[in-house]
């Protein structure tokens, strides 16, 4: 999962970029990127880290220019290097710049295709750059001298017609403009809008409507799936559908974990679609437990919190947040790694013993993904005196991996995995367990929202995946790739334990 955003304003746009960007590093910590235009030159700056440490004043002095985009990175299977931070850049044709978040299915392939036939040569592992190769082909191939919204509109279809998977792209050409276009799916969330100043209106293309928020841009609305938006640099806005055949069913996992509560995305507020999620979940224990003896119901901070407030409402017992946060510790869940997952629980979150002691207490997460947590969480509510400690899961069981653009283990991983729900109670140490059923999710979210969406992705949870093109080998090869990875990240920490070791002797 990642978050982009692209400006076109009518000044220097890198403070109004750097902002946006600090708004969504919730989409990822791994890495960031900004690089703006100047006349006909560029300016870039990326390195591994969070907008914070990735900017300095001698970075943001350099990013001139009235148009940029920027990029915040979680990695997924590929690599974690500063060599994969976006955007990328490529010079030909005009010089195009792209950032991307989501996945490709077919990456692979594409790959191949793009050596033997595109004759293009890629450097990293990030689908990225093979998205930006193909898209900066596509142009190429219609010798334009100048880019013109036809030009790119039918390089996109092309680019449509080529991939599959989930993405939203932003993308920026030297000169002219900047591109944002959505998978025929619209998998992968993207918004626009504008504010108007003294000199014409200013753009902004971003992931997540709360991006705009913060800069006082006017959400004008959501990119349509298939659709390609362009903002040219003198101020003009071009839009188009570019692919045959489109169907809106965006990643409903949004609308669980990844997006802010503040956001409103293809017509959801999310922060309304969590506290239905709670009052279902609700429904539901009064339903599996109607002689409950739940006195306290206590959310595991922080997504869970709208949910775990007005379940807490709806039964009628008292809400109270019982673990303390240290802010200053990234999310458990976009960790690479099982260890620091593990390492990092108990360093982000403390137990108020006041909450638990002496009574029956209900945890609420968002979701449950391989267990490790909640197994961590609930013996640390049971070591601050909890008679019983029942858990709630916003979600239903995670069973399935996502494949277009959030980080998951393969199958095998899942806690879910070929257990029935007493089982998986049985392996966190919760004295009972509910989840939410996948009919109350899809309704939570459509209840009540301005929204074309009829259905939604939920593939972690049922196996049905919109692309239709995810087989056995499709995981497979994805299983392979991750153990390459986790094998080349074990041997930098080998690598790293011995220079230490040298040292210390």
């Amino acid at each position: 999962m990642c978050g982009i955003v692209g400006v076109v304003g009518k000044s220097h746009v890198n403070q109004a970029i750097y902002d946006a960007l600090t708004v969504l590093q919730h989409r990822g910590q791994d890495a960031a990127g900004i690089v703006t235009s100047y006349g006909n030159k560029l300016c870039l700056r990326k390195d591994n880290g969070l907008v914070r440490d990735v900017f300095r004043t001698r970075h943001m002095q350099r990013l001139l220019g009235n148009i940029g985009i920027g990029h915040v990175r979680y990695p997924t299977a590929g690599s974690s290097s500063s060599a994969e931070a976006q955007p990328f850049y490529v010079n030909s044709p005009y010089g195009i710049t792209l950032a991307h978040n989501g996945n490709l299915t077919n990456t692979e392939q594409l790959a191949e295709d793009i050596y033997r036939e595109d004759l293009r040569h890629i450097n990293t592992t990030s689908d990225s750059e093979v998205l930006l190769n193909i898209f900066a082909h596509e142009l190429q191939e219609q010798r334009q001298l100048k880019p013109s919204p036809e030009v790119i509109f039918k390089a996109v279809r092309r680019v449509h017609e080529r991939i599959r998977g989930g993405y939203a792209v932003v993308a920026m050409i030297t000169g002219y403009g900047i591109v944002a276009f959505r998978d025929p799916h619209g998998i992968r969330p993207a918004v626009f809008g504008h504010r108007d100043t003294a000199n014409g209106p200013e753009y902004m293309v971003a992931s997540e409507s709360v991006a705009l928020d913060a800069q006082d841009f006017k959400l004008d609305r959501d990119i349509a799936p298939g659709e390609c938006v362009i903002f040219t640099e003198d101020g003009q806005l071009f839009t188009e559908q570019c692919a045959e055949q489109t169907e809106l069913t965006p990643c409903i996992f949004e609308h669980v974990y990844f997006a802010r509560p503040d956001s409103i995305i293809d017509g959801i507020a999310v922060y309304k679609a969590r506290l239905r999620m709670g009052e279902k979940l609700a429904d539901k224990i009064m339903r599996e437990h109607p002689d409950h003896d739940i006195d306290v119901v206590i959310p595991i901070p922080d997504t869970s919190r709208s949910s775990a407030l007005e379940l807490a409402n709806h039964l009628g017992v008292k809400y109270r947040e019982g673990f303390m946060k240290n802010r200053y510790i990234g999310r458990t869940f976009i960790m690479p790694g099982q260890q620091l997952r593990k390492k990092s629980v108990k360093q982000k979150l403390n137990a108020l013993d006041l909450e638990f002691r002496g009574k029956n207490v209900l945890l609420v997460d968002d979701s449950i993904v391989r267990g490790t947590t909640c197994e961590q969480i609930i013996e640390m509510a049971r070591e601050a005196g909890a008679k019983n400690v029942y858990f709630a899961s916003a979600a239903p069981a995670v069973r399935f991996p996502n494949v277009y653009g959030i980080d998951m283990p393969a199958k095998e991983e899942f806690i879910a995995h070929d257990r029935s729900t007493e089982e998986i109670a049985k392996a966190i140490g919760a004295d009972w367990l509910v989840y939410q059923d996948i009919e109350d999710l899809v309704d939570a979210c459509l209840e009540g929202a301005t929204t074309d969406a009829k259905a939604f992705d939920c593939s972690v949870f049922n196996g049905e995946y919109v692309t239709k093109d995810i087989n056995d080998e499709y995981f497979r090869r994805l299983y392979e790739l991750r153990n390459d990875a986790n094998k080349t990240l074990q041997v930098i920490d080998n690598e790293a334990i011995d220079l230490h070791n040298q040292k210390e002797a």
